[in-house]
C-alpha cells in the first residue's frame, strides 16, 4: 500500500542522487551488506569492566581503526554472527556510555546528573526509555520510507517552536520500555516491511546507551537512523561511529546567538559543524535544514555555504519549508508567521549559489 500512497519512495533506492550519497545505507536496506551493528557484535574486544576509563577510550579509538578495515572488507551476504564467551565492540561502547550516565555528558550541555542513581538533568531522561510512539513512517525522506520510527520523550534543548514540543517536553506521559523490550519492538518493525529503525523524540542523544544496548538483542538486519538536532558531545559522537549507519541531521542555525536565544543552545554551531564531520567521516549523512522565517541571511546562507564548503556538492540535504508557528514561537515577532513565498525561493536560490547538487525533492 505505501508504494501507491509514495511512489517517490518506492523508486528512491535506485536514485542516482540517493546511489551516490547513501551507497552502503541502499546496500544494507537491500540486504545486500550488513548494518554496523552486527559487525560491532561480531568483532572482539579485549577489556574487562574494571578497567580505568581512559584505558577503554583509548581501546575505542584502536578498535575503531579496525572495524573501519572489517567494514570494508565484510562479505555483503554474510551473516558475521555473534561472538561467544567473549566480549564485542558493541559491548565495549555499551560499557562506555554506561559510565557516561553516572555523569551525563550525552549532550554539549554536559550536565553531569547521575542517571544512574536517578538523578535527571535537563533532558529529564532515565534508565528506561519512555516511548511515545512506535510505528512505520510514511512522511520521511525518501529513501527512508517505509522508516520504522520510534519516537522517545525528552530532548537536549528547547526551540521555541518546537512541532513536536509535547514529545521534547514531556507533556505525554510516555510507556516505560527497556532495551530487550525496544529489541522486540525493533525486530517487529523491521518484520513490517521497514527499511531501517528511525531513533527519534525530542532527540535520541539522552537515551545513547539504551540503544545500544538495544541493537545487542537485535538479529535483523536493519540500517540505523540517527535522526538527531545535532547538539550532542565528542564522546556520543565516538559511541555513534561505527555504530549508526545514517545519520539524519539537523542543521539548525548559521550562528550561535540565534542558537541561544531559540533553543537554549550554546555552541550550537561548533559542535553540529564538528558532529556532521564526524557523520560523514564515519556513515551516512541526510541533512535536513528547516528555513525560518527571517532567518535566510543569518542562518540558512552560512549552513548551506557550510554544507557545499565542507561536505561537498553532492551531500543530501533536505530544504524544508513546512515551519509553522507551534509552541512558544510567538515569544519572536519573526516566528509568529509561516514563511512566504519570497523567502522560499531565495532559500532555493542560496542552495543554486552554494553549488548543492542533490537536494531532496518535495
Amino acid at each position: 500500500m505505501w508504494r501507491l500512497n509514495r511512489p517517490d519512495a518506492a523508486s528512491a533506492l535506485d536514485n542516482a542522487g540517493v546511489r551516490r550519497s547513501l551507497p552502503r545505507y541502499v546496500d544494507v536496506v537491500k540486504n545486500e551488506k550488513r548494518a554496523k551493528f552486527l559487525l560491532d557484535a561480531a568483532m572482539e574486544a579485549n577489556f574487562s569492566p574494571e578497567d580505568a576509563t581512559e584505558r577503554l577510550w583509548e581501546l575505542h579509538g584502536d578498535l575503531l581503526e579496525t572495524y573501519s578495515r572489517i567494514e570494508r572488507e565484510a562479505n555483503g551476504g554474510q551473516h558475521p554472527g555473534r561472538l561467544e564467551g567473549s566480549r564485542s565492540f558493541l559491548d565495549l561502547k555499551i560499557e562506555l556510555g554506561k559510565r557516561i550516565m553516572e555523569g551525563c555528558h550525552f549532550c554539549e550541555k554536559r550536565c553531569d546528573a547521575d542517571r544512574l542513581s536517578g538523578e535527571k538533568g535537563e533532558c529529564r531522561a532515565g534508565t528506561m526509555f519512555s516511548v511515545s510512539s512506535c510505528f512505520p513512517h510514511m512522511g520521511e525522506e525518501p529513501e527512508l520510507v517505509p522508516s520504522g520510527t520510534v519516537f522517545t520523550l525528552g530532548c537536549t534543548i528547547r526551540c521555541l517552536h518546537c512541532q513536536n514540543w509535547e514529545i521534547s517536553q514531556w507533556r505525554e506521559r510516555g510507556t516505560p520500555v527497556d532495551p530487550k523490550g525496544m529489541a522486540v519492538l525493533v525486530e517487529r518493525l523491521r518484520g513490517q516491511g521497514c527499511r531501517n529503525l528511525n531513533m527519534v523524540g525530542g532527540d535520541p542523544t539522552p537515551n545513547c546507551w539504551l540503544w545500544l544496548r538495544t541493537m545487542a538483542h537485535v538479529d535483523s538486519n536493519i540500517a540505523t537512523v540517527w535522526n538527531s538536532n545535532s547538539y550532542y558531545s565528542r564522546e556520543t559522537a565516538e559511541l555513534l561511529a561505527g555504530f549508526i549507519d545514517l545519520y539524519l541531521l539537523d542543521f539548525k542555525y548559521g550562528n550561535d546567538k540565534c542558537a541561544t536565544e531559540i533553543s537554549g543552545a550554546p555552541g550550537y554551531w561548533d559542535a553540529c559543524t564538528r558532529n556532521h564531520l564526524t557523520a560523514k567521516r564515519y556513515g551516512e549523512l541526510i541533512i535536513r535544514v528547516l528555513v525560518l522565517p527571517g532567518h535566510n541571511e543569518c542562518c540558512t546562507r552560512p549552513i548551506l555555504e557550510w554544507i557545499a564548503g565542507n561536505l561537498g556538492p553532492w551531500t543530501r540535504v533536505n530544504l524544508m519549508f513546512q515551519y509553522r508557528p507551534e509552541w512558544r514561537a510567538k515569544e519572536r515577532r519573526e516566528l509568529r508567521r509561516r514563511l512566504n513565498g519570497e523567502e522560499i525561493e531565495e532559500a532555493r536560490r542560496i542552495a543554486r549559489e552554494a553549488g548543492l547538487r542533490n537536494l531532496v525533492r518535495g
